[in-house]
This record gives C-alpha cells, structure tokens and sequence, in this order.
C-alpha cells in the first residue's frame, strides 16, 4: 500500500501521452472550440425543431430550414473536429462543404419569411440570394484550396457577398421587407444585419490569415471560423425563432382562428 501511494504521488497528473488515438488534447483550444460547436449545433436544432412545434403555421418552414442548418453543421463539425486532431491542418473540403448546404439555406431563409406573408413575391429573389453565395463560397474554397491566388479569390468572394448585401438592402428583398407584418420585419432586419456585420467575421479571418501575415496562421483562422460560424448560424436562426414565437403569441392573446395556447 506504501508503495502505491508513493508512486501515485511520483505521477505527474498532468502529464499527457503523445498519441492521444483521436481525442482531445486540453491544450488544443481550436480542438475544443470545434467540440464545443458541434454539441452546441446538436442542441439548437433539437431546440428549433421542438420550438416549430408551438409556433404559427406560416412560420414552421423557416424554422424548419433553420433546424437543418444548425444539423448540418452540427454533422460537419464533428467530422471537422476529428480531421483537425488527426491531420493537424484546416478541414477546408470539409469547412466548405458545409458552407456550400448551409449558407443557401440561410438565404433561402429571407425568400420564405417573405413568402408566407406575401405570395405573389417571385423567384427571383431566391435566385439573385443563391448565384450570390455560389460566387462567394466558389471564390473562397478556390483561394483557400489554392486553385487561384488568395487575392484573387478574396476579390471575387467579397464582390458575391456584395451583390447579396445589394438584394436583402436594397434590392426586392430589401424593398419588400418594408411592406410586411412587424414581426417579420424584425426577424428580417435582425438576419440582414447577421449577414452584414457576423459575416464580416470570415473575410476578416481570410484577409489576415492569407493575404496580411506569412507563414501558418492555421490556429487563428480556424479558431476564427468557428467563431463565425457559432454566431452567424445559431443567432440567425434565433432570430427567426424569436419573432415567430412573439407573433405567434400576440395571436393568441387575440384569440385568432387557428391558434391555441400550448
């Protein structure tokens, strides 16, 4: 018994193996943080998918769509999680992919807030969202992955994020926004500025990772994406949530046709 414990008290408890055989590393604070986006991700689309359920007919879709998003890159993280791990380099296939389902589902998001409340609002609109985010994400993935130069693909990136700043301001969806109920204005309003000031998060990490500082900056710009991602994703779906479950409480109170308390 002595001399267990005086071994015991020999061990470092601190101390690591090399090889941890995929799990993490408490020093790995990038490791963590896509860890801890993965559960967080899980989460929030348990949340929106049981919110749907108390919420006006008109506004399941979207928080429906926000569901899949939020489960999409909860599924990407994990796989994103354990290639950094293992490989110790950025998962851009993976990083990209994701963002290649998610974010036009995202855009997709303005055309149906829209669209539930005004019909007769046309495709074009949904259009304009989607060739924008396959301008913005094909630029990046091809700077990224080196198939043109960073600057390049910084550039045209930056000019598809333009043209979909353009539509939701001053555009259809942008002008169309102003003539619907208050609650979708504000869910609306609220996504607009998401996309304006949270996005501003990933060139900002591009720019300095790629085209400001030489050498590896992997750390940072992933620590930076994750980041964005966590906000830009759980945040405008919440904001789609918040003023589906305020509109549809309002009605209630009224005591309009269709709706009940839960």
């Amino acid at each position: 018994m002595a001399s267990f414990l005086m071994l015991a008290a020999a061990a470092d408890p601190t101390a690591m193996p090399k090889d941890l055989h995929g799990f993490l590393d408490p020093n790995d604070s990038v490791a963590i943080s896509f860890w801890i986006i993965s559960i967080a991700m899980v989460a929030a689309t348990v949340f929106f998918l049981m919110e749907a359920m108390t919420v006006g007919a008109h506004w399941k879709t979207s928080m429906h769509v926000g569901a899949l998003v939020t489960l999409v890159a909860a599924v990407h993280y994990f796989y994103m999680r354990e290639f950094w791990v293992t490989m110790k380099s950025s998962p851009i296939l993976y990083r990209y992919i994701d963002w290649s389902i998610t974010v036009p589902l995202q855009m997709i998001e303005f055309y149906l807030i829209l669209k539930a409340v005004k019909p007769d609002i046309g495709a074009g609109m949904f259009y304009r969202l989607f060739i924008g985010t396959v301008v913005m994400l094909a630029a990046g993935y091809a700077g990224e992955a080196g198939f043109v130069g960073k600057l390049l693909g910084f550039i045209v990136g930056m000019a598809g994020w333009a043209f979909i700043l353009f539509e939701i301001f001053a555009g259809e969806a942008g002008k169309t926004s102003g003539t619907v109920a208050p609650h979708v204005q504000t869910a609306f309003s609220t996504m607009r500025l998401i996309v304006t000031v949270g996005w501003a998060i990933y060139p900002a990490g591009y720019f300095f990772g790629y085209l400001v500082f030489t050498g590896n900056h992997e750390n940072i710009l992933n620590a930076i994406y994750n980041l964005a991602d966590f906000v830009n994703k759980i945040a405008f779906c919440l904001a789609i949530w918040s003023s589906a479950k305020t509109d549809t409480l309002e009605r209630i109170a009224k005591g309009e046709a269709g709706y009940r308390p839960a």
